[in-house]
């Protein structure tokens, strides 16, 4: 909805009714993402669900559900007999949700896009299928809400899945039974997030990088391997990462732009990229920085950061040794560890086994 979003919020603050389809499910080849919109006020349209296969077939449902005042779940994908008839020649299948919109209908659309324009995270989780309030929406932030779905329990269970989604910059589908019921299926809620995922800079082109990365992009973060050697430093050794930069660690470091959300793992164990690293890393804004080494290479990477002049409020940011006491040694599990702490630090759990905690087991954050 973001390349939509300046003219249906024109259309909007008009007063005037719109239908909107949003890509809601893609299988296969699908040719736009989930989020991808098209907006529909009369003859104008603007945006794309799927780059022109079936924008036809969409205006004409966007058209009726601004007259009816309907919602609707529409699949679209390749049709046995003719390939050229509704559907996606691509091969692909996407599922496109109509609505219709108006200030009576979307009062919250405002919010929702001077956050936008604020680069401030908010999701709008929205029922597509299922039985009850089709079309009913919540608007998300990560420390409020309003709108409903339905029941309360309902809405607290979207709230919890959603900050999660939010937190990563996921946007996707989640069914849930009609009281919040995570086990069941029989309602199915669109979360649209409006939120950049958050980045992992991991330093050190080594084998552990590679599960480092791995599991990073398992938890939805933009994952970037930076190394000064070119030989090691190469997008076949790290497919899993969103790319490869070959530079000194420190230097590419200083130059992007790092917020609280961003995790930076520093996985050479060699002072001479480590430490101009870390001098640069602890004096960010990132949200966890996390060095790996044993405790002995801690002490002495402590004492060169010392002699650099970093403080002690600065080097109490480090996370050294990296990761949670899990025991691990293969790279992978290594990863693990690193992603448990991530997720302990992000949601504030006690890193304990669940069945020597008492109370809720989803925090609040």
């Amino acid at each position: 909805m973001r390349d939509v979003l300046p003219e249906i919020m024109r259309w909007w603050r008009s007063g005037a009714r719109f239908g909107l389809g949003t890509v809601v499910g893609t299988f296969s080849s699908a040719p736009r993402p989930p989020g991808a919109a098209m907006a529909v006020r009369g003859d104008e349209v603007v945006g794309s669900v799927s780059g022109g296969c079936v924008e036809g077939a969409v205006f004409e449902l966007a058209t009726e559900a601004t007259e009816t005042g309907r919602p609707v779940l529409q699949r679209y994908g390749v049709s046995d007999d003719d390939a050229f008839a509704v559907g996606l020649t691509c091969g692909g299948i996407i599922d496109v949700f109509v609505e219709p919109i108006s200030r009576e209908e979307f009062p919250e659309l405002g919010d929702v896009a001077a956050s936008i324009e604020a680069h401030e995270p908010v999701a709008v989780a929205t029922i597509v299928a299922g039985p009850g309030r089709t079309g009913a929406r919540r608007i998300i932030w990560p420390d409020r809400a309003t709108g409903s779905l339905g029941p309360r329990r309902l809405d607290d269970a979207v709230d919890d899945d959603v900050r999660g989604m939010l937190a990563q910059g996921l946007t996707g589908i989640r069914h849930y039974g009609g009281e919040g019921e995570r086990r069941l299926d029989d309602l199915s809620v669109f979360v649209h997030s409006f939120a950049p995922p958050p980045r992992m800079l991991v330093f050190g082109a080594i084998d552990f990088a590679a599960a480092v990365a791995r599991v990073g992009k398992f938890l939805g973060y933009h994952v970037t391997v930076c190394d000064a050697r070119p030989i090691f430093a190469t997008a076949k050794r790290f497919p899993d990462a969103d790319e490869v930069v070959v530079k000194w660690p420190h230097d590419f470091l200083s130059s992007v732009t790092v917020d609280e959300r961003t995790v930076i793992c520093v996985l050479t164990h060699d002072p001479k990229f480590d430490v101009p690293l870390l001098e640069v890393a602890l004096r960010t804004s990132a949200g966890y920085v996390g060095a790996m080494g044993s405790r002995r290479t801690h002490e002495d990477r402590l004492d060169r950061l010392r002699e650099a002049g970093m403080t002690e409020a600065e080097l109490a940011r480090l996370r050294s040794p990296i990761g949670l006491d899990l025991g691990a040694r293969t790279p992978e599990e290594t990863a693990v560890s690193i992603a448990a702490e991530l997720i302990q630090l992000r949601w504030g759990g006690s890193g304990r086994p669940l069945s020597t905690t008492r109370g809720r087991i989803h925090h609040e954050g």
